[in-house]
């Protein structure tokens, strides 16, 4: 027979492994992390959190039936640990609009998705990008810089990062949102431990 602390040991240490593995898609996604129509394109992950996935297939899709019925594959087989990837204006070619989302699913079944983006629109060709302090970071933290300068040689400027105001301003499905994730399951084990011991 089992013993029960041994069974709930099992279990929170499954726990806390599925909590760690998700694989989340940083950008894409969100109100401020959008595409522009016809040009070069990122996407990033969290692949040093994640090592369950080794590859995976990247598609596109929209909530819009009428402007994609089905996610269409972009990238067939990409490795998890390149981090990010830039997309070329080659490779997709989708209308401006709202309700986009990236996928990633398995190489053999499109039907078995990994990760889903926050939907994201797609802005018509010479937008701007979004900002680069807009795009949080596997670790959750962005960083912002702002300088001028004149005609003359000399010239001015202040930059700064904050690893916490990126955690509060970045998209659910960041990494921040995988950090804290952990962090309650880290919790919820140490609590669970301290009641079988006491």
């Amino acid at each position: 027979m089992i013993s029960p602390r041994l069974a709930l040991s099992a279990t929170l240490a499954a726990l806390v492994s599925t909590a760690a593995a998700d694989l989340q898609i940083i950008s894409p996604g969100g109100p401020n992390l959008w595409w522009v129509a016809g040009s070069i394109n990122t996407i990033a992950w969290n692949c040093q959190q994640n090592t369950e996935f080794l590859n995976f297939t990247v598609s596109v899709g929209n909530s819009n039936p009428a402007v994609l019925n089905q996610p269409q594959a972009i990238i067939a087989v990409e490795n998890n640990f390149d981090c990010s990837k830039t997309i070329t204006p080659d490779q997709e070619s989708f209308a401006a609009g709202d309700g986009y989302f990236i996928q990633f699913g398995n190489t053999l079944n499109s039907t078995d998705v990994y990760a889903q983006s926050q939907p994201f629109e797609i802005k018509p060709l010479g937008s701007a990008y979004p900002a680069t302090s807009a795009t949080p970071t596997e670790g959750g933290a962005s960083a912002t810089a702002s300088g001028s300068s004149s005609g003359s040689p000399s010239a001015s400027g202040s930059g700064s990062g904050s690893g916490a105001a990126a955690q509060t301003s970045a998209p659910a499905n960041s990494a921040s949102g995988l950090t804290g994730s952990v962090a309650s399951v880290v919790a919820v084990v140490a609590g669970v431990f301290g009641l079988m011991f006491a």
